[in-house]
């Protein structure tokens, strides 16, 4: 039996927007549901079976929601909107919006793309110690400078230390031409570049110049205690054991920590133990501490950056089954 459903919304132009402004969306929803999805003007017609009709009416429902509480919707939300209504599992999208990061008043805020994303950015905000776990492009990054910036113009915290090893050196910078700063630069490049998206150029200078905010070669981070900060270790993979230890025993009063890693990417060499995975094992345990692990489907890069994750995941799972 064919089911008809009519929504009316307010004009065109908010429905093209709720399709993220691409008619091929619309096809993926009717794949997903078996459903004929038919739009003119401000109104959309939906034919199909029965629970088809249903849910993309409950997806269609999301996307106003969201969009109403001012996500701008992109195609990661369609498929998100998909997901939540298939699974009932109580989600909506515009909880995405809810968790939203502000980092600037002169830049759009940051908003979760992913479930996942979401659940990390909330154990960010509750946790002192946070492990943000997963492959390229899966924004545990840009989530957690973003999370560092927010708390920054809450008040929450004074200063920002952003760090990682520099481990294509060796962490022996000393061998380098140029000051220090030069030295160390391009292995924080990254950290910089999601700096960059979420602070304009002037924020951004002014606030390292005042030294709120630090970016710093794990080595530097020997002896000291950081207290009122927001300290972000990243690539924590490439850390040694000792290197590790070092830097989790930084943390002071008032401070919150996350350490991002890519288990499947250390670049050590093969002698060397990485202190990511001792710590994994060594901390799972400890109340206090929250492990927030992406995957595939967290991957918001680029789809082929996704892809190529994938297919490196089944190439190395057949190569050790070969063995």
């Amino acid at each position: 039996m064919i089911h008809s459903e009519i929504i009316s919304f307010e004009n065109g132009r908010f429905v093209h927007e709720l399709f993220a402004n691409e008619i091929k969306n619309v096809r993926i929803l009717e794949e997903r549901f078996g459903v004929k999805v038919t739009t003119r003007d401000g109104w959309v017609r939906i034919d199909g079976a029965p629970e088809g009709v249903q849910k993309t009416k409950k997806v269609f429902d999301q996307l106003q929601d969201a969009l109403d509480k001012g996500l701008e919707i992109g195609k990661k939300d369609i498929h998100n909107a998909m997901e939540f209504v298939e699974k009932e599992n109580g989600v909506v999208l515009s909880d995405f919006q809810r968790a939203k990061l502000e980092t600037s008043s002169r830049k759009p805020p940051v908003v979760p793309k992913t479930l996942n994303q979401k659940k990390y950015i909330q154990a960010i905000k509750e946790h002192e110690l946070v492990f943000g776990l997963g492959p390229a492009g899966t924004g545990k990054t840009f989530l957690a400078v973003a999370a560092a910036v927010a708390a920054f113009r809450a008040d929450e915290i004074k200063k920002i230390i952003l760090t990682r090893p520099a481990v294509e050196a060796g962490e022996e910078l000393g061998f380098l031409p140029g000051e220090l700063e030069d030295k160390i630069f391009p292995y924080l490049r990254p950290l910089y570049d999601a700096l960059e998206e979420m602070l304009d150029p002037e924020e951004l200078k002014k606030m390292i110049d005042k030294g709120i905010i630090e970016l710093a070669p794990l080595a530097f981070m020997r002896g000291r205690t950081l207290s009122g900060s927001f300290i972000i270790l990243d690539e924590a993979q490439n850390t040694t054991t000792e290197q590790m230890l070092m830097f989790l025993t930084r943390l002071g009063q008032r401070s919150r920590c996350v350490v991002t890693g890519d288990p499947t990417q250390v670049d050590l060499p093969k002698h060397r133990s990485s202190g990511l995975f001792e710590a994994i094992n060594a901390l799972k345990s400890v109340s206090g501490i929250y492990f927030c692990e992406f995957g595939e489907k967290d991957v918001i890069r680029h789809k082929l950056v996704k892809d190529i994750v994938e297919a490196y995941r089944i190439h190395r799972a057949n190569s050790k089954s070969n063995l």
